[in-house]
């Protein structure tokens, strides 16, 4: 599978948060999933992995079904030659079915990529993994 093309290329990993909350906000699966690599890692709330783009396609259909507003920012980058880790935080409004406000937040620690046009991408994004056990 090829990778999706993305709409504005992360550049700087430290953009990676960011970036998210705006492909998620313009409500477009294909600016989401062309923040992954094809053989990305996401873990769901239950700790369970999805390996690639098809598979985090669905989970990231369930997020844009809420309708949210997010917003998201990076609390540091930590960067080895092509590869970097990020730790995040982010909160998520939205409806719920009864119209009733949901409020979601939470810390993240994800890996990104350089990729060869050196944009950056998802290698593993945990969107809980930087919470407190």
């Amino acid at each position: 599978m090829t990778p999706s093309k993305q709409q504005k290329p992360v550049l700087n990993p430290e953009d990676m948060n960011a970036a998210f909350a705006e492909a998620c906000n313009s409500g477009s699966l294909d600016n989401l999933l062309a923040l992954y690599e094809p053989d990305a890692v996401l873990i769901q709330p239950n700790g369970n992995p999805l390996r690639g783009t098809e598979q985090i396609r669905i989970e990231l259909e369930n997020l844009l079904r809420q309708k949210g507003r997010m917003e998201s920012r990076n609390v540091y980058c930590i960067r080895f030659e092509d590869i970097a880790l990020l730790r995040g935080h982010f909160v998520l409004h939205a409806e719920g079915p009864d119209g009733s406000p949901i409020r979601m937040e939470a810390r993240t620690s994800e890996i990104v990529r350089r990729q060869p046009d050196g944009s950056w991408r998802y290698i593993v994004d945990h969107p809980f993994g930087g919470e407190q056990a």
